[in-house]
């Protein structure tokens, strides 16, 4: 495992966290609001390393990335922190595996379209942000809990990302784990996580327009995110693949690691052989016709 330092939109440094095979079809996993790269240890130190190269940026103002006074509402800095870190890295055709606050790969396509990239994979994804059709989406406990994530009061702020953190997952971490994420949570300035969650922001214009494969894992008992998002997602992209699985919350990708993987390396494998097939559509097409 190694890391690599990118400058992002208006030069904000990221950090970049690389795992797996240098060789192998790359997935960039983009963690959620006020999380990390660690978020993504089931995934990077797992089978998918020895078929995958694996790429993990810290967003800006989380984990290890520079945190900058403001810029967390331009969707342009979003949209450039990804693209320079699939050109710095010469990511091809990667697929986007985007958890929770999916805002930052759909920047991306809003402003440099799809075509640089293989798939996108939404687990527990919202989508839309700031209206009341917007939050309908989001559970009422989280959105209680709101104003103390934005506090910079920490008698506030931590019991509020503890209660956060516990909600995520339906198997709660071990003890060691949970302060470590708490850890990485309290790095995260609490006016970071206000400017991301007061953005106002509806992609649905933009998911209609997708063409390329897309996957929608979601946790059935998500108790952050209400399961009704996938239907009103599939309905805009009708020809997204759906896993809901069984027993799992907003992070499935913990909660049950060993399903999650096995269905991210089949969506993956599945785009190498849907794109094998479509280069020898394209030659038989070019090639002249045989003459008697």
């Amino acid at each position: 495992m190694k890391t690599h330092r990118v400058a992002g939109g208006a030069g904000v440094e990221l950090n970049v966290v690389e795992a797996g095979n240098p060789a192998g079809q790359p997935i960039v996993f983009l963690h959620g609001l006020s999380q990390c790269s660690l978020a993504w240890a089931g995934q990077l130190a797992s089978g998918l390393a020895v078929d995958f190269r694996l790429v993990a940026p810290d967003l800006r103002g989380h984990g290890s990335s520079g945190k900058p006074a403001a810029g967390y509402d331009d969707s342009r800095l979003w949209a450039d922190d990804l693209h320079a870190v699939l050109t710095a890295l010469r990511l091809e055709r990667p697929v986007i595996c985007s958890w929770s606050y999916a805002f930052p790969v759909l920047d991306y396509i809003r402003h440099y379209g799809e075509d640089a990239i293989g798939g996108l994979h939404l687990v527990g994804a919202i989508t839309k942000l700031g209206t009341d059709d917007a939050f309908s989406a989001i559970a009422p406990e989280t959105l209680a809990i709101a104003p103390g994530l934005f506090s910079s009061d920490v008698a506030q702020c931590v019991p509020a990302l503890e209660t956060f953190l516990r909600s995520l997952f339906l198997r709660q971490p071990p003890d060691d784990e949970f302060y470590t994420m708490l850890g990485y949570n309290v790095r995260v300035p609490p006016h970071v996580r206000q400017a991301m969650f007061s953005r106002r922001v509806d992609n649905d214009d933009l998911l209609a327009t997708l063409r390329k494969p897309v996957l929608i894992t979601h946790g059935t008992r998500d108790a952050v995110v209400a399961l009704d998002v996938v239907a009103r997602h599939r309905a805009l992209v009708p020809h997204a693949q759906v896993d809901l699985m069984a027993d799992a919350g907003h992070a499935p990708f913990r909660d049950d690691v060993g399903a999650f993987n096995s269905r991210l390396r089949a969506f993956t494998e599945s785009l190498a052989t849907a794109g094998s097939a479509s280069a020898r559509a394209s030659l038989a097409a070019a090639e002249p016709a045989g003459t008697e």
